[in-house]
């Protein structure tokens, strides 16, 4: 069985399909990686059964190809060796579901952009003119920099988070209001004995402090781990002020967890930074168990105060990517 298969089979497995307080998915793709989904509808539909109050929502700015060679249609960018290339019409998918609902199914969902090439250093022109086509954007992502076998399966060079690409990104944003969502692995899937790619997050942050990062998955990835984990984020966390991680994909049930149970050292980590964790589904354009998804979390959030509870589960959310935005301010000089 895949590893895909088996994380799907996990979800599917849990009893409870909803979770114990509503709660704002931080996390959630519209599209699967050959650009489908069920639609804004249908993620509705799931959301209030879910109990799902609002969500982050974004593209995939890869897609999965479909080579000659392949006898069967891929859907998923490891069902074979073909190769993934970006996307940009992602956005555009996004932008047209969302500019068809109604205002007040509006209100509830969080729309980003991310369909730019991360290692093109024009990448921040195609960002500007779909900030300036669409003004609703609410941030951008999530950028999908280091990620193990998607970055081997990837055309063009390896994105990274410091990628000269990226800077422009990060400047735009801080001057616009826009948070960044990333995906950058702490370190590759063979080295767990020290962090091989954080100092290139840690660039990052320290180099622009008024741009708002969130760290997805906490920089877990398959096969990537370490035995001192928590430590690591408490860590980032305390240095930098402008960073904030979300629990979304794997790493609730392969680090954070011992059977759907948190670990008390990541429950400590959590209520030294209630207020920079969020939630999320990491769903991929279709939605059946996006209440199952989120439910899974219920051991944490039974096993947190209330008040700590309530940031997880949406405040911090609803603060990060739901509350209005400053005017655009000027961008530094020097960007082109």
């Amino acid at each position: 069985m895949s590893y895909h298969a088996a994380f799907h089979d996990r979800i599917t497995a849990h009893t409870e399909t909803k979770p114990i307080v509503p709660v704002i998915d931080a996390h959630l793709h519209f599209v699967d990686f050959i650009q489908d989904s069920d639609g804004m509808q249908t993620l509705l539909q799931a959301m209030d059964a879910g109990r799902v109050s609002k969500a982050v929502v974004f593209g995939l700015p890869l897609k999965k190809k479909w080579d000659a060679s392949e006898k069967k249609p891929p859907h998923y960018y490891l069902d074979d060796n073909s190769r993934c290339y970006y996307f940009h019409l992602t956005d555009e998918i996004v932008a047209d579901a969302y500019r068809r609902l109604p205002a007040p199914s509006r209100s509830r969902l969080a729309p980003l952009l991310c369909g730019f090439n991360a290692t093109d250093r024009y990448a921040f022109r195609d960002a500007e003119r779909m900030l300036e086509k669409y003004p609703f954007w609410r941030g951008v992502g999530e950028i999908l920099c280091r990620h193990d076998d998607l970055t081997n399966l990837t055309n063009e060079e390896t994105a990274r988070v410091n990628h000269p690409a990226l800077h422009d990104i990060y400047e735009l944003c801080a001057a616009r209001g826009l948070p960044v969502l990333l995906h950058q692995n702490s370190t590759s899937v063979s080295i767990h004995d020290e962090y091989e790619h954080l100092d290139e997050l840690e660039e990052m942050l320290q180099k622009y402090p008024r741009t708002q990062f969130v760290w997805a998955h906490c920089g877990i990835s398959r096969r990537v781990f370490h035995k001192k984990y928590h430590e690591m984020v408490g860590s980032m966390l305390d240095r930098f002020p402008n960073l904030r991680v979300d629990i979304s994909w794997i790493v609730y049930d392969d680090v954070i967890c011992d059977y759907l149970q948190p670990k008390k050292h990541w429950l400590e980590a959590i209520l030294g930074h209630p207020d920079r964790f969020c939630l999320g589904s990491d769903l991929c354009g279709h939605f059946e168990h996006l209440g199952r998804t989120m439910a899974r979390y219920n051991g944490l959030l039974r096993d947190l105060p209330p008040k700590v509870r309530g940031l997880v589960a949406s405040e911090n959310a609803e603060a990060l990517w739901f509350s209005p935005r400053p005017r655009k301010s000027k961008i530094g000089a020097g960007r082109r």
